[in-house]
């Protein structure tokens, strides 16, 4: 009986990262033939569609389109899913949930080879897809509150119920959290509420955008403003009143 062979395809926006993912499997694991690399996400999602690899290779913090949504966009399905990343936090979590393989950047080795291992065994003994239809029905409609959210060399991926609130500064837009802290975004408020945040989410002010399940009071004295979870009073502008009576459970 034949060795059993992987083709597989590499998704990275970063050229080095694809050289030395390359030239990794080719020293280390014999069994990996690349069919291509792709560094554009809508390239890579043409070419995947395609090929039909048995496993990709996929880089989760690109800043044209993050993997989450790449994977939403796939429309072939039918393969194993190893994860480079260079960042180990909770951004991968629902990649370890559900056992999906993950390679921290610089790849060690080893690590390449136990994944390669795996992808090898499930080709073999329990077919292509399995882990991935699971990580694409956590992150898809019914899961849809969960967000990415652009930040200087990496992508931070949230439940938007975890974001309180937005504060526009200039070019610049303030994400707090419940919890743990602020993150600044190089976006202006309006795109922030036109590109990235989900309906749950209301403009009430020039310099804010609120999430409605954050909202604890709704204060009609003093000009008018809201009282967050997190106690935080943010003013509602006069022409923003009465949409916002709407949106809230009065």
């Amino acid at each position: 009986m034949g060795r059993i062979m992987i083709n597989a395809i590499i998704v990275d926006d970063e050229a080095n990262a694809i050289k030395n993912l390359q030239w990794e499997i080719e020293r280390f694991c014999p069994e990996i033939k690349v069919l291509d690399a792709f560094s554009n996400p809508s390239e890579a999602i043409s070419g995947i569609n395609y090929l039909k690899p048995d496993c990709v290779f996929l880089d989760i913090e690109m800043p044209e389109m993050d993997g989450f949504q790449l994977l939403k966009e796939l429309k072939y399905r039918d393969f194993n899913l190893i994860i480079t990343t260079a960042y180990d936090n909770y951004a991968i979590s629902a990649f370890k949930e559900n056992a999906v393989d993950y390679l921290l950047k610089p790849i060690d080795s080893d690590d390449l080879k136990r994944a390669v291992s795996k992808a090898i065994h499930q080709k073999e003994h329990l077919g292509l897809g399995f882990e991935l239809e699971k990580i694409i029905q956590t992150i898809s409609p019914k899961n849809k509150s969960r967000i990415s959210i652009p930040l200087a060399g990496k992508t931070l991926f949230v439940d938007s119920d975890e974001i309180l609130f937005c504060k526009s500064d200039g070019n610049y837009t303030e994400f707090h959290f419940e919890g743990f802290g602020m993150e600044v975004i190089t976006r202006n408020l309006k795109e922030v509420e036109t590109e990235i945040l989900p309906g749950c989410f209301y403009r009430i002010h020039n310099s804010y955008c609120i999430n409605i399940n954050h909202v604890k009071e709704y204060i009609r004295t003093d000009g008018h403003y809201l009282i967050m979870t997190n106690g935080q009073q943010i003013p509602i502008s006069r022409s923003r009143r009465d949409g916002l009576t709407g949106r809230l459970v009065m």
